[in-house]
């Protein structure tokens, strides 16, 4: 019986990828260039090597891998941390994808290609890409720096810009067209699912988890993650939008449970495994041919990346309110693009609405930039420099004083007060009316019908009857908080009393909500029953007073939130008992230049059984550490007796300059790696002592077999089968037969002198 041609294929490749990886690694290269090298070489294009046999195959497996390290890249991403950002990041990526997004257009179109392969190639052109621009930073020891945080939070908000960019324009390529009105329905459509499947993921998701804890070991939890995964994408996928996009939004809501760290390392395996396939399968597509028949524009959108990510990155961040040095930095560290532009081409090629050779132009051109990153993140700061000597000093003052103007407090107390209201009012609307909007198209549109066909039809008035009320008692949780939520609040109440002016206002918030509400109710009468309108109309507004006084909707109402805010919570919960999260005086840190780091003691470190007061880092480096990581224990304030382990992490208080040189000194001080594998290897050997041997008349105390030979006595023989142990203080005598253990090169120095 022959071998399927999937599994030559996949030997082929993965043999391939891990010798070109190798090299790259070597190198000191990122793999995602290795794998798109191992596809080059084993793609058809490249008819002197070895080629796959079934591309059908290949392709499926990038698909999964698509979905999967969009899974994982969800599993890193939290929502309340865009939340939490506040505006300066969400300012700086919108600035920096709309002006990639005008450019990578406008290059198309000075090149004469077609609207779609413009509108494509602005989505490629706007994203740089999370993975490689982290691992430079690594790689170049910049972890520490502040400027890093801020550069990861955009791309944080460029990755979800991704998703919703890579839904519209796959609606542009199936409706063939880029009407506003189409566009506008994707995105409100997007917006609409996203709230439903996060809030209905996070209420069910962490509660399951969390009632069979005990069951779930690394294997079925990888299963049951997994198996979350492909469901939510075959889901999204019957909805009308990508298999990708559900991966992401199930990683998302995973990535709020307490389990999320969990999943993600067990799930890396698979992710490296199909996501390696994918960045192969990209390889594969690149045709050397069109490469070099489109070097001139490889040139020019290399350029334009370069240059435009290094001007409106830095003009991004310096409208968000941070300094010129170090918006230039962060500017000049998204200088690239990867794998979402690879993800964009794929779609852009499944669709067939882009031509072929732009597919192994961005591939090239993404290969060429990756490479040009480190000297980009390296190159920023002399540029700033020639900034500095070309611009007068008070210019830069004044920029940075300009911006820095974001960062003010507004003192109206008015403000301070509707501000909030009015967002957290919005908010709650937004996601209730989702929740109950879901409830009612499923109830009207697939329950109801199928109950009323069916009834017998003398019967039918009636069960329709029952259908309307069991859907107004399914939706009457989330009405009533949008009647209610926040009309008791200490905002709500502070305004109300501060002045009659505010009062006008709050009852028409009221008011507002209850329309809405009664909008509701009348369209599941409405459209289950065949009522006259002013009857719906009526009976919608006495519902909708019985709702409001009802305890025990009130009851079911709390329940469900607070289930909810338990479930959303329970991570940052068990973050802060572990001490896992950062402390919250770190925001009052960053406003005097300093910030706090997670530096991680290397396993081979030199410091390893130190105490601080012995390493003395106050003085060395001028840090503080405010606590010692260790497993699940968390020591707060360690003193000068604290002792150091290997891979403790340190929580360390500095400016970028000291924690830089802090983790440089620290991985430099290790011990050296072993490389004399077998000269390390234990050996057991038997020694019988000559009437000239050194051992005779002396003990083990005077011998100091341990300190001098670093060997041990095992025992004495005694007969074939026995050893007795040796009292320390016995005088070896002549003819003792001695069992000592040790590394070979000290047995064998041992031997020539016993």
């Amino acid at each position: 019986m022959g071998i399927p041609s999937l599994i030559q294929d996949l030997a082929l490749i993965l043999m391939v990828a891990g010798v070109v990886t190798l090299i790259f690694k070597k190198l000191k290269q990122p793999l995602v260039l290795g794998y798109i090298m191992a596809g080059v070489i084993v793609s058809p294009n490249l008819p002197i090597t070895m080629s796959v046999v079934d591309h059908e195959d290949i392709e499926t497996w990038s698909s999964l891998g698509v979905m999967f390290l969009l899974f994982t890249l969800g599993l890193d991403f939290s929502f309340k941390k865009i939340l939490k950002m506040g505006f300066a990041p969400i300012v700086a990526a919108l600035t920096i994808v709309f002006c990639m997004m005008v450019i990578g257009y406008s290059v198309a179109m000075s090149f004469g290609w077609s609207e779609m392969n413009g509108l494509f190639l602005a989505g490629m052109l706007a994203m740089s890409s999370t993975t490689i621009i982290y691992k430079a930073f690594d790689d170049l020891g910049l972890m520490q720096q502040k400027f890093t945080s801020l550069v990861m939070s955009v791309l944080i908000l460029e990755d979800i810009l991704a998703i919703v960019l890579m839904v519209m324009l796959g609606t542009i390529g199936k409706g063939g067209n880029s009407d506003n009105s189409q566009l506008f329905s994707s995105v409100m459509s997007i917006g609409f699912f996203l709230i439903l499947w996060f809030v209905v993921g996070l209420f069910l998701v962490p509660t399951i988890l969390r009632e069979t804890r005990k069951l779930m070991n690394d294997e079925v939890l990888l299963i049951f993650s997994l198996g979350l995964c492909c469901f939510m994408a075959v889901f999204a996928t019957l909805v009308g939008f990508s298999s990708a996009f559900g991966a992401f939004v199930m990683g998302s809501i995973l990535a709020e449970t307490v389990d999320a760290k969990r999943i993600e390392k067990i799930v890396k395996p698979v992710k490296d495994l199909f996501g390696a396939i994918f960045f192969v399968s990209v390889g594969m597509l690149v045709d050397v041919s069109i490469i070099a028949e489109q070097w001139l524009a490889i040139v020019v959108l290399t350029l334009a990346i370069l240059i435009g990510q290094s001007l409106f990155g830095t003009f991004g961040y310096l409208i968000s309110g941070q300094s010129l040095k170090a918006a230039m930095r962060c500017g000049f560290s998204m200088a690239q693009i990867g794998e979402f532009s690879f993800i964009i081409a794929t779609l852009g090629l499944e669709l067939g609405v882009i031509s072929d050779f732009l597919y192994p132009v961005v591939v090239t051109v993404s290969v060429i930039t990756t490479f040009l990153t480190p000297y980009m993140i390296r190159g920023a700061v002399p540029a700033y420099g020639f900034v500095e000597k070309v611009i007068p000093r008070s210019v830069i003052r004044r920029i940075d004083r300009m911006t820095g103007s974001l960062d003010t407090s507004e003192d109206d107390e008015s403000k301070e007060y509707w501000k909030p209201l009015l967002i957290e009012m919005l908010v709650n609307v937004l996601i209730y009316s989702c929740l109950t909007t879901a409830v009612l198209v499923i109830m009207v549109s697939f329950v109801n019908p199928a109950i009323i066909d069916m009834s017998v039809p003398e019967a039918r008035q009636w069960v329709q009857y029952g259908c309307a009320i069991v859907t107004i008692l399914l939706m009457s949780p989330f009405l009533r908080a949008i009647l209610m939520k926040k009309n008791k609040s200490d905002e709500f109440k502070h305004l109300w009393l501060k002045s009659r002016g505010n009062r006008a206002p709050l009852i028409a918030t009221i008011i507002a909500r209850d329309i809405l509400s009664i909008a509701f109710i009348f369209a599941a009468i409405s459209t289950t029953t065949q009522l006259p309108v002013i009857v719906a109309v009526v009976l919608a507004f006495i519902i909708n007073h019985l709702i409001y006084k009802s305890d025990f909707i009130k009851y079911i109402s709390i329940r469900l939130e607070r289930l909810f805010i338990q479930n959303l919570r329970s991570k940052d919960y068990a973050e802060r008992a572990s001490g896992k999260r950062r402390p919250l005086f770190e925001g009052h840190l960053l406003d005097r230049d300093i910030h706090i780091s997670l530096i991680e003691v290397p396993q081979r470190s030199l410091w390893a059984g130190k105490t601080l007061k012995e390493l003395d880092l106050g003085s060395r480096f001028n840090v503080h550490v405010s606590s010692i990581m260790r497993g699940d224990r968390k020591i707060n304030i360690p003193s000068g007796s604290d002792v150091i382990f290997p891979l403790d992490q340190l929580n360390v208080i500095g400016n970028d300059e000291q924690l830089q040189n802090l983790n440089n000194v620290m991985k430099q001080e290790v011990y050296p790696e072993v490389e004399d594998y077998e000269g390390r290897d234990m050996k057991l050997r038997r020694f019988v002592l000559r009437p000239d041997s050194p051992f005779i008349g002396n003990s083990l105390i005077t011998l100091r077999l341990r300190d001098i030979y670093n060997c041990m006595l095992v025992g004495l023989e005694e007969g074939d089968e026995n050893l007795s142990k040796v009292n320390p203080r016995y005088n070896f005598c002549v003819g003792d037969i001695l069992w000592i253990v040790g590394e070979e090169r000290d047995v064998k120095r041992l031997a020539t002198e016993i």
